[in-house]
Formats: structure tokens, C-alpha cells, sequence
């Protein structure tokens, strides 16, 4: 039986009203964030169906573990959420599992993949820094100097980047994002164009910053693994320790193998159906779901594009 999730919504300062494109009725129109799969204390999702309905993604984690192949792990370890920057993100920066667990209360870092779902014309993000020694970084914090030290980068629709923990990085105004990441709200806030929440200056956070800066010598301009599977389009971005993201272009009928005990899917466009041992599931854009251990055969139909992420 595949779960389906409800999304939570965040309203957020730079957020507007382009969740509404993927079928979402959103609070209002400053929403940032739809988280739409998430076992998070900030955001867990509920079970939408089957006989775990009105149940929340942790309690399923917690009390039928043999769901995701009793994987061990204190937490669900994935998220996904889709951003819609209408105006630019402050320039952050997040730990990694080891500096998360001892600073923030056992919480896991965040390392981050984006698929770029659509993006005005001349839309850029931030990824990473104009120096090559992590010093130039702290002492450009420390002069405040903060627009000569971003690195730039202008972003089309489909285009794919992974953000490790400790690259400093935000998603510019104009830009709508999906995201697969490590289950973490840790963020380190470095700069904020200075706006204002309720009459004071959002706050900075140099001091953990700066201990989580990494100086990336990684090649953004990330090439991806792409490959013809039964007439349909599979494009593998990144796989690590933390998560592998995976878009399947489908038009037609796909006989889908899981990959690992469970995985994430999120119909990102179109529609169709997915048959899970024999039970029929109508799919539409924006909609959320996990594949679990049970889920033995699974098989899409219809015309529709999927981010699936995994272990």
C-alpha cells in the first residue's frame, strides 16, 4: 500500500503563491514552503490513507519500523519540500551530522539536492563563495562584505545542484524549487538583505557559521547520469551517503522495481496512476507518497514526471 502524505505549509517573508501551480490550497500568499513528505517536529506530515490514516510519518517511524525495512535510525532520515523564493532566501549555511549533534541537540546536519522546477528569466542562485581559503571567509563575515563574496549563479528549469553541508548558499527571487535533503531545519543565517519581522532585523548567526564553512572545490555544473529504461527517461543527479534523487520522465506504462526498502515519490507534473500489488492510486501534480517494504509491485501509467529519492 503506498502512503500518502498531506503537505505542511510554512509561510515565510520571501514566500508568495506559486505552490498553487502544483494543485496546493495554500494559507496565504506568503507561503514559502511545502514540505511534502517530512517526519519533522517542525513539519510531520499525516497519512492521507489505508489503514494508517490521520497518523503523523513519525509514528509510522516509530511503531511499524518494518514499513522502511527496519531501517536503524533514531529519526526518518529523508525529507522533500518544495520552496517558492518569490523573493530571495537569506544566504545561509547548515552543519554537517557531527557539529548538528553536538550543537543542536542531536539533530542531524543537512547536505541538500535541488531540482529546479521553474525559474524567471535571468533567476540566479547563490552556491558557494569568491575565495579559496576558509580565513577569507570568516574575515569577509567579519567586514560584512557580503555581495563581492557570493558566488553567483543564473539557473534554468530542470537544471539539478547538490549543497553539501557547510556550502553557503540561497535560492534567488523568481525561482521555484524542489528539494530532497537530510530530515534537519538547522540553519545558520549569514546575511538577509536587512529586512525586518516584527520591527527588529532578522537575526544573523555568524558565530556557527563560521565554524560550518567549507570552501567547495566541487564543480557545480553537476552532469548527470541519464538513461532510457522501457521508453521512458530515468536521470540520476547525486548519490551519497545521505540520499540518491532520481527523475523519471514516464509517458506510457513503467514497470517500477524499488530500489531499497522504501522510497519517496513526488509527482512534480502531469498525471496517470500508480498500481501497487493490484490496488489503483490516482496521481496528480503535486502529490506526495512513500513506497514501503509491503509495496512488492508497483507500476506506473499515464503521462507525468516524478522525483523519487532514497537511501
Amino acid at each position: 500500500m503506498a502512503l500518502f502524505l498531506k503537505p505542511v505549509f510554512h509561510e515565510k517573508i520571501w514566500g508568495g503563491t506559486k505552490l498553487k501551480s502544483l494543485g496546493y490550497d495554500i494559507p496565504s500568499d506568503k507561503t514559502g514552503e511545502a514540505w511534502g513528505i517530512s517526519a519533522h517536529p517542525n513539519g510531520n506530515c499525516e497519512i492521507l490513507n489505508g489503514p494508517y490514516k490521520g497518523q503523523t510519518l513519525d509514528q509510522l517511524w516509530n511503531n511499524h519500523r518494518e514499513l522502511f525495512g527496519d531501517f536503524p535510525s533514531k529519526d526518518f532520515p529523508l525529507m522533500t519540500k518544495i520552496v517558492d523564493a518569490t523573493e530571495s532566501l537569506s544566504v545561509h549555511v547548515h552543519p554537517d551530522d557531527a557539529y548538528a549533534f553536538e550543537k543542536e541537540a542531536g539533530q542531524y546536519g543537512k547536505s541538500e539536492c535541488w531540482y529546479i522546477i521553474s525559474a524567471e528569466e535571468d533567476a540566479e542562485i547563490i552556491y558557494g563563495l569568491k575565495v579559496e581559503q576558509k580565513s577569507e571567509a570568516v574575515e569577509a563575515l567579519d567586514d560584512a562584505a557580503y555581495e563581492s563574496t557570493f558566488n553567483k549563479v543564473k539557473v534554468k528549469p530542470g537544471e539539478f545542484y547538490f549543497i553539501p553541508a557547510g556550502t553557503v548558499h540561497s535560492i534567488g527571487a523568481g525561482i521555484l524549487v524542489y528539494e530532497t535533503m537530510q530530515s534537519s531545519d538547522v540553519t545558520y543565517r549569514i546575511y538577509d538583505y536587512d529586512r525586518t519581522e516584527n520591527d527588529s532585523k532578522r537575526p544573523l548567526d555568524h558565530k556557527k557559521a563560521k565554524d560550518v564553512i567549507e570552501i567547495s572545490t566541487e564543480n557545480i555544473n553537476i552532469s548527470t547520469d541519464t538513461e532510457i529504461i522501457e521508453n521512458h527517461r530515468r536521470t540520476q543527479l547525486v548519490s551519497n551517503d545521505f540520499f540518491t534523487m532520481v527523475k523519471w520522465e514516464i509517458s506510457g506504462t513503467l514497470n517500477y522495481m524499488k530500489p531499497r526498502e522504501f522510497v519517496l515519490v513526488s509527482v512534480i507534473d502531469g498525471d496517470g496512476q500508480v498500481i501497487v500489488d493490484g490496488e489503483v492510486y490516482n496521481l496528480t501534480k503535486g502529490q506526495n507518497f512513500i513506497l514501503t517494504s509491503d509495496d512488492l509491485d508497483t507500476i506506473f501509467e499515464g503521462d507525468f514526471e516524478l522525483i523519487i529519492s532514497y537511501l
